[in-house]
């Protein structure tokens, strides 16, 4: 019995100072939140290229919902953020995820202008009021880059029968 009580009273330290060591270096990991101005763009269906939901990294499909758990997909330069990125842009309150190259992004990257172009999605749509709905939500504005998880949501679609979502 006494041996059991010597061996816990000295494994006991070792196992908390193992777990906050180890807490210590999954935070050490984990990526700060920052907030950048950037210039972002919209892209659906009728502008991808080709054509359609298709993505260069992450499920191959464009979508989402705008939560945290559900980003919606982005496109921009990979050097500017990598594929799997999380972003969460206020003026839409929206979470975004890189799963996309954005060829008018490379372009801006090269000069180190911030540019993100945003799924809104439009299939089966007119793809001139998609486009427009595109261009009446562009702007200049803060994102948050690996944001936190708790920021306000709308999951109203961007764009959806023919209405552009307006905040």
């Amino acid at each position: 019995m006494r041996k059991r009580v010597l061996i816990a009273a000295i494994a006991a330290p070792i196992i908390a100072a193992a777990v906050v060591l180890t807490g210590t270096s999954f935070a050490a990991t984990a990526q700060a939140s920052r907030t950048q101005k950037m210039y972002v763009t919209l892209y659906g269906w009728p502008d991808n290229s080709p054509p359609g939901d298709g993505t260069a990294f992450g499920s191959g499909h464009a979508g989402g919902v705008g939560t945290f758990a559900k980003p919606i997909t982005f496109a921009t330069d990979q050097h500017e953020l990598k594929p799997g990125t999380k972003v969460y842009y206020p003026y839409l309150k929206r979470y975004f995820i890189m799963q996309d190259e954005c060829v008018a992004c490379d372009h801006d990257w090269s000069k180190r202008k911030w540019h993100i172009d945003l799924w809104i999605g439009g299939k089966g749509e007119n793809k001139g009021k998609v486009i427009a709905c595109e261009d009446a939500l562009t702007r200049s504005g803060p994102v948050i880059i690996n944001p936190p998880s708790n920021e306000p949501v709308s999951t109203t679609p961007l764009f959806k029968g023919g209405k552009c979502y307006h905040p």
